[in-house]
């Protein structure tokens, strides 16, 4: 008898318990490219989100260094010159999801705004961007894309290539949180 009522009441538990979604295989990209100049793009594919329905609360977070460039030297600029990873190792966004119910999300995909703190290169600022969230099999797909200002968080590019980089990064993320 105890066993049973203990086995129900860590079913119980179990399925209550789903109070996070998360994924630590999220893919970013970023862009910073300009017209005529070599292409200035990498991907991350194993960014987190964490997503905390009962406060609204959505992280999404990049260790740096994981960031790959077609080209090693440029990894290697990006790393050491700009972003300093070494000193920096993460670039972190925490916000509030506005308007955000779990039972609102289903197939379709949802449009939400969240405000929010960016953290990178060891600054702060604060964001809005949007997020689309839908229902997919075994989880809750997201999507979000966002500009990030180099100057918003000091960081200095050398004047020989300032003009063959943007001022601003477009940003974008993806991932299944389950």
């Amino acid at each position: 008898m105890k066993k049973t009522t203990l086995m129900l009441l860590f079913t119980v538990f179990s399925i209550g318990a789903q109070d996070k979604f998360k994924t630590s295989t999220a893919i970013v990209n970023f862009e910073a490219s300009v017209p005529l100049f070599e292409e200035v793009k990498a991907v991350n594919k194993l960014g987190t989100i964490v997503l905390e329905p009962q406060t609204s609360t959505l992280i999404c977070a990049v260790i740096i260094k994981d960031f790959d460039f077609k080209m090693d030297l440029m990894k290697e600029h990006f790393n050491d010159n700009y972003v300093e990873s070494h000193r920096f190792p993460k670039a972190v966004f925490k916000g509030k999801i506005e308007k955000f119910d779990l039972k609102d999300i289903c197939e379709t995909d949802k449009e939400f705004e969240v405000k929010g703190k960016m953290y990178l290169h060891g600054k702060m600022k604060l964001i809005t961007v949007k997020a689309s969230m839908k229902k997919v099999e075994g989880g809750i797909a997201i999507t979000s894309n966002f500009p990030l200002t180099i100057a918003d968080f000091n960081i200095d590019i050398p004047y020989v290539v300032a003009n063959k980089i943007s001022k601003t990064v477009h940003t974008d993320l993806s991932g299944i949180m389950k």
